[in-house]
């Protein structure tokens, strides 16, 4: 509860993340690996059990095995006191039809709504890197008075047609909301910035009910929670914004308050990976005020041992997950996820490498992404040669190398 008002939360995880190709190929955009140890969905769940606001669903669609899996390993909280996360597929309760859309996800889930009878429902995302405590918005919502309140911040207004872009006055009400727009507003006197929807919105449940009961009767829409229910909300005067830059964490310096990325391409996903190996980074996973919950197997510790020919194992710059083994070969600004192994003389710069991956002896790898349990054989080279890469693995435009999950190498 919030100020006394009950809370239930839905997590919106049926994203297909055509962007993030090949890693989406096998999974949900929310179950792609992140960071060694988690899932992206852990992000937004860890920040509502660490707020304890703990009846959650979440909605899944797009090859959700993995993320139904995840879900059900690690996301576990006892029944006594009415405690779930629970994964939600789509049902075909309001005709036979898939999700249409954000919008009528939830809409086909009324049934649920009206189980726990809440006086306020959060509907976040699950796809994004970062740490809230989502009681800061509940209340600013309840105190705004208004049917629906957007979570959001600057970004630089090149990657504004990614996002929704709002306008807002100064009593913070939503004036204005152009979903991904392809010439998005720049800021009174920050022409270079645009204020940016999170994707995370805080509704009253009387307020969610009417207007996803007025656009399921629209034809012309396109039931998407962003593109049609919050503008609908903002021309009726009943959307007010919450600036997450005010959000406050405990355990956290200054300047780490308020991080978050949008990890929808190969490249911020990958940036957002580096952001966690600097000396001091932005994002603080080791922060034990707000931990970021996952499910963590029972592993060995990582070894860093000779190889076979001498070579030291060395890591520097890194992080190794458990069960990983770094023998004789070299490790630098890197992310080894659970049981990755380095073979002697091998060196991986710039990379991440997802569970089981193996590196054969004597092979290069740079700046690359490694899905899981890919065999490198010995001796390999990718990263050095962008026209080489391009004839054999997914190369983004920033030549980063991809290789999709089980890629096989030819014998």
């Amino acid at each position: 509860m919030v100020d006394g008002k009950k809370v239930l939360v839905f997590v919106l995880a049926g994203g297909e993340g055509k962007r993030l190709a090949p890693l989406t190929l096998d999974r949900a955009k929310p179950a792609v690996p992140f960071g060694g140890v988690y899932r992206l969905v852990d992000f937004v769940l860890s920040n509502f059990a660490n707020a304890g606001l703990l009846k959650m669903v979440v909605l899944t669609q797009y090859k959700s095995h993995s993320l139904d899996r995840h879900i059900s390993l690690t996301w576990r909280f006892s029944p006594t006191l009415g405690s779930y996360v629970t994964s939600v597929p789509a049902q075909m309760r309001r005709g036979k039809r898939w999700f249409l859309g954000s919008a009528d996800a939830v809409f086909q889930n009324f049934n649920l709504i009206n189980d726990e009878q809440p006086d306020i429902i959060a509907v976040f995302g699950a796809d994004h890197v970062y740490q809230m405590d989502p009681r800061q918005m509940i209340q600013h919502h309840i105190e705004s008075g208004a049917g629906c309140t957007v979570a959001g911040l600057p970004v630089p207004r090149h990657e504004g047609t990614s996002f929704g872009i709002m306008d807002v006055d100064e009593a913070g009400r939503i004036t204005d909301f152009l979903e991904k727009p392809a010439d998005p507003p720049g800021l009174p006197g920050e022409p270079n910035l645009c204020l940016a929807s999170m994707g995370n919105y805080v509704f009253t449940t009387e307020a969610l009910l009417d207007v996803l009961t007025v656009d399921a009767e629209d034809d012309s829409s396109a039931k998407d929670l962003g593109g049609d229910v919050i503008p609908r909300m903002v021309q009726a005067n009943d959307a007010a914004y919450y600036d997450f830059r005010l959000n406050r964490l405990p355990g956290l310096e200054e300047r780490q308050q308020g991080y978050w990325r949008d990890v929808g391409t190969t490249e911020a996903y990958y940036d957002a990976h580096l952001d966690l190996l600097s000396q001091a980074p932005l994002f603080n996973l080791y922060n034990s005020a707000w931990p970021v919950h996952s499910y963590q197997p029972t592993l060995p510790p990582a070894k860093l041992v000779r190889g076979g020919g001498g070579s030291v194992g060395r890591a520097e710059d890194s992080l190794v997950a458990s069960g990983s083994i770094i023998s004789g070969g070299a490790v630098f600004g890197s992310i080894l996820a659970h049981e990755a192994w380095v073979g002697d003389a091998a060196y991986v710069e710039d990379s991440i490498l997802f569970d089981g991956v193996h590196v054969g002896a004597g092979s290069r790898i740079r700046r690359c992404i490694i899905d899981k349990g890919v065999q490198i054989p010995p001796g390999t080279v990718i990263g050095h040669d962008r026209e080489a890469d391009q004839q054999r693995f997914h190369v983004s435009e920033q030549g980063i190398v991809v290789l999709e999950k089980g890629y096989r190498f030819d014998s």
